[in-house]
Formats: C-alpha cells, structure tokens, sequence
C-alpha cells in the first residue's frame, strides 16, 4: 500500500501534519509492504529534510499512491480522481462552506474518510486535536486576562513549542483570586484541566464555588446537567438531554453571579438551548470577565457573547453585553472574548506528534487488518461516486435542496 501525506493547502496556514518522522518511521517498520511518500512542504511544522533524512521519497506528485492523508480540508482543484483521501472535511453537519468539497468527491469517485468519524465500537471517537484545543484555549484565555486587566503580557502559544512552554509562563505570572469555571468533561475539557492542573489552581467543588469565598484563584468543572436543568422540576440526565434537548433550559446563571472567568469545552448540538445568553450578561450581577469560548460554536451557538470567531493573529474582541455588540477589547464595559476556531494550529508539533500517536496506534492498522472493527467502513462517507448508507442523510445537502 501506498500512503501519500498531502501539503496543507488551507488559508489561514496550517502546519500541522498527520505523521510525523518518527511515526512514518515507526509505521514503515511495522508494515513490510507499506510505502509513504510526502508532498514538499515549506509550512509543515516538520521540515522536508526531516522526512528525506529517514528515507522518505519527497515529490510534488502523489498520483501513484492509494491513500492520501491530510489534516484540513482540500481545495476542489486539488483533490485527485479515484483515491482515497483522510482529512477532516467539516461536511458531516451540512457546512454549508464545504458543500462544493463533498460534491467534488462524488464527482471525482473519490473514497473519503473524516478523522472526526473514525469511531470504536461503542461509538466513540478515536482521532482528534480536541485536547490541544483545550490546551491552547486555556493558555489564550488566561492570557487576554492579563491583557485586559493590565496584569501581564504574555507570549502568543503559536511562538512556543510544548505544553510545557505555556505552563511554565503561567506559572509566572500573578493572578488575583479569581473563579475560572470550565464546562463539559471531554477531550477539550481535559486540556483546560490539564493548563490549570499545571499551573496548581486549586479544584473546587461546583457548591463551593457558588457558595465559597477564597484567597486564591480556584476553578471549578460543571456538566451538561449542571449548566442545564428540565424545565419540568424533574431530575437531568445526560441521557435525556441528548434525546430530548427541547426539555432543557439553562441553568448557568448561578454561575455567571460568581465566575470571573469561564473557558468552554463542552459539546453543543444544534437545536440545543442556550447556555450563556445576552440577558444574562447583561444582569447587574454578572461577573464573568472573560470568556473563552473553546467549543466556538457561531450561528445560534449556545454563548450568545461569540458574536463571531476570532484569529491567532487577532485573538480577542470585546462584547458590550449592554449593546449586544462587538466593542474593542479593552472597553470598559467590554467582556474579552477568546474565539479562535483553530486552536491547535498554535501548537502544530505537540498536537501533530499527539494525533499521529494515535493515527498509527489505533487507525492505520485497519488498512492492513482487513478492517475487522469496522474502523474505516464506519468513517467512509463517499465511495464509488454515491455517498454511504450511514452518511445518505446528507443527499438533500449535496443537490442544494
């Protein structure tokens, strides 16, 4: 078999790559009969010389290989007929940007597979930069905390290399007794803890972060059960809520009285209500400073104060909750906002080595392995021109009805 790592081709840049050296060499040494090719790359995170130096063949021309493995999505006048190509294709919700993406590989015959649907048997995903988002997003709301309130001027995470060069700066720094709450329990929720772990910011219980004062900065970690509540009086299930989300309401309110500061990494399905709403923000007993917004859902998102998404380059914008309006972010009337919908791009070589680890482990022996789980089956969402039975859902998307 042969696997043809693609350039990233996306605008903004992206230097994150699926395999890096030390997996491709590791892969090669596991499969007898696998080649890897990779496409020159003068933004990769890992330097073409890195690959020829383990005895890589480098070429602008990947047309004889049988997969072609990327990270974001790929311009239509990119993509080669009849392949098989992983990538993340944001197409699975119906984004509406990527429709001609989806198109293009019905027309083209090509074979796709999402990273974001490579699940296991219990139908959990496998694969994803989720923690290095939440790594990353802690790092940057911490930081536009510091900015606004004149504490400290950090560096930007895109100039440092590991997780460990964001802690270490943290740690350095002075922060005042401050609540920082994080909601949701996932993948991106365990890279915020992770920052704070790092930095020893004390864990609180949820009842006495509400309840509690203290003389140092603490956080607290809530669930969908926490920051929802049925309408009815009855008890919430996560359960229940994902089968019946028009049964909730928000239940945050509580906690927007006591947060100075709160960094989102919970799942939102659209459809579902609200967390933080304007009204809320708007109350003259919030307190929330900052609001980093990790999950970073735009069009009818569940943070009414992510008016949009933010850059690496311009990470943070105000939000005048009295307007209902963007502001410049040190308006004095302003919440800072952190909405970056990239976050691992910041930190492409811990968050490449991290998903490659995983690529190689637990995805690419399904290639080999006659795809006894199911892997890949259950991840391909176009083949042989027509979409997949589990991916049909989307046929009235593709024809633009």
């Amino acid at each position: 078999m042969k696997l043809g790592i693609i350039k990233e081709r996306k605008n903004p840049p992206d230097r994150r790559v699926v395999l890096c050296p030390e997996q491709v060499k590791k892969s090669l040494s596991k499969y007898n009969d696998l080649v890897i090719k990779v496409e020159p790359s003068d933004i990769r995170i890992f330097n073409d010389i890195s690959y020829e130096n383990i005895g890589v063949e480098l070429t602008p021309d990947l047309s004889d290989c049988d997969i072609l493995l990327g990270v974001k999505e790929i311009p239509v006048n990119a993509l080669i007929p009849n392949k098989t190509y992983v990538f993340f294709s944001h197409t699975i919700k119906k984004q509406e940007h990527n429709r001609k993406l989806l198109q293009a590989c019905l027309e083209k015959n090509i074979t796709l597979m999402d990273h974001e649907t490579f699940v296991d048997n219990d139908g959990k995903r496998i694969i994803g930069f989720g923690r290095y988002a939440g790594i990353v997003g802690a790092y940057n709301t911490l930081r536009a905390f510091g900015l606004k309130y004149e504490l400290f001027n950090l560096a930007k995470a895109e100039t440092l290399l590991h997780k460990e060069d964001l802690i270490y700066r943290l740690k350095k720094q002075y922060f005042p007794p401050i609540k920082i709450l994080v909601t949701g329990t996932g993948k991106v929720a365990g890279g915020i803890i992770e920052i704070l772990e790092g930095m020893k910011v004390k864990k609180v219980s949820a009842e006495h972060f509400l309840t509690q004062k203290y003389d140092r900065p603490v956080y607290t970690q809530i669930d969908v059960t926490q920051y929802y509540k049925r309408k009815d009086g009855n008890v919430a299930s996560k359960q229940d809520f994902y089968d019946n989300p028009s049964l909730y309401e928000s239940n945050f309110e509580r906690f927007s009285q006591v947060s100075d500061i709160v960094i989102t990494g919970h799942f939102f399905k659209k459809g579902a209500p609200k967390i933080i709403t304007k009204e809320m923000l708007n109350s003259p007993k919030n307190q929330i400073k900052i609001i980093g917004d990790v999950s970073c859902d735009v069009d009818h998102g569940p943070i009414e104060s992510t008016l949009r998404t933010s850059t690496i380059e311009e990470p943070f914008y105000g939000y005048h909750p009295g307007k209902d309006q963007e502001v410049e972010f040190d308006h004095p009337a302003a919440i800072g906002v952190m909405a970056i919908d990239n976050l691992p791009c910041e930190l492409p070589k811990d968050a490449s080595e991290g998903f490659g680890e995983v690529f190689v482990e637990k995805i690419l022996d399904a290639f080999f392995n006659g795809d006894k789980d199911g892997i890949l089956k259950k991840a391909t969402i176009t083949k042989d021109g027509k979409l997949t039975e589990k991916y049909s859902y989307l046929q009235a998307f593709v024809d633009n009805q």
